[in-house]
């Protein structure tokens, strides 16, 4: 069983309309409502490539209540999620149609009490004493301890499970110190993290601070590694026109997925970059499209670094 971990869960509502114009009145033609957050993401794609995945975090109020609904509706994952007194948080996404582009707003999600959180560390401990591996994804909703994440590496860790960790600012600077398996910043929360813009140095330098591989994504670039083993560069063969979102998570389930499975770092490489890419190019946001992960996958250029 591999173990997603959202602390800050959300209810993603995606809007499409024809043209987004500032200081104009919108015809919203068609909207979409799915479980979301990092960790929820990953558990769908991870559940889509045939793995037993459980999701735990926290859900709240009226909008909790539908993302579990939602989230057992679409099946494949087992629901760990834990309640909370505060309300979920939602995120709105406007797609242009005209231009592709999405825009985003997110809320910053309930107020974890004291109480809760002990809860949820007991529990927790108890779902990573049976993993095989866990992600731990996005941001800490208010409340939480800025120390969460290492916490809860340093738990896995001491359960014998490997830990990705895909999340920014301090959360990361303090979990990469507890040595996770694998970190999976973009290039934005690694500059942040070691103070470079030079990609390979500042993967290599995030390396030296705890994690034992840094996989950083690169937007249509595709990701770069630095582990113990070498480092790599993958790219798909062409950039895809479409909506990213989602896109960087998906390759979190690839790595995790790849992980589980005893790939080489190449293969792990290859999948991630081919799911990330399908998800761009799939007509829902957050979704992968099948065919064009099998077309990419074939296709990805792995290079060392």
């Amino acid at each position: 069983m591999i173990l997603t971990v959202t602390l800050n869960t959300a209810l993603d509502v995606t809007h499409r309309v024809p043209q987004l114009l500032p200081h104009a009145s919108h015809r919203v033609t068609t909207v979409t409502e799915r479980p979301g957050g990092k960790g929820l993401n990953v558990a769908r794609v991870l559940a889509a490539l045939g793995h037993e995945v459980t999701a735990t975090g926290f859900a709240g109020g009226r909008t909790g209540e539908t993302v579990r609904e939602l989230l057992a509706e679409a099946g494949g994952v087992t629901d760990a999620l834990l309640p909370c007194a505060g309300t979920t948080r939602r995120t709105l996404a406007v797609v242009d149609a005209a231009s592709g582009d999405t825009t985003q707003f997110n809320e910053p999600g309930p107020h974890i009490g004291s109480a809760e959180w002990a809860r949820f560390l007991e529990r927790y401990e108890e779902l990573v004493a049976g993993a095989d591996a866990v992600a731990l994804c996005g941001s800490l909703p208010p409340g939480v301890p800025v120390g969460a994440y290492a916490t809860l590496v340093r738990a896995a860790r001491a359960a014998g499970a490997p830990v990705l960790l895909d999340t920014s600012g301090e959360a990361l600077r303090r979990g990469v110190a507890a040595r996770p398996e694998m970190i999976k910043p973009n290039a934005a929360e690694l500059a942040e993290l070691t103070g470079s813009r030079e990609p390979l140095q500042a993967t290599r330098d995030a390396r030296r601070r705890g994690a034992h591989a840094v996989v950083t994504s690169l937007g249509p670039g595709g990701l770069l590694a630095a582990t113990a083993e070498g480092t790599w560069q993958a790219a798909p063969p062409r950039t895809l026109a479409g909506n990213p979102t989602g896109a960087g998570d998906s390759a979190v389930a690839g790595l995790l997925s790849a992980l589980t499975e005893g790939l080489d770092w190449p293969d792990r490489l290859t999948r991630a970059v081919a799911l990330s890419a399908a998800t761009v190019h799939a007509p829902t946001a957050g979704d992968f499209d099948p065919r064009t992960y099998e077309e990419v996958r074939g296709a990805v250029q792995v290079t060392a670094a």
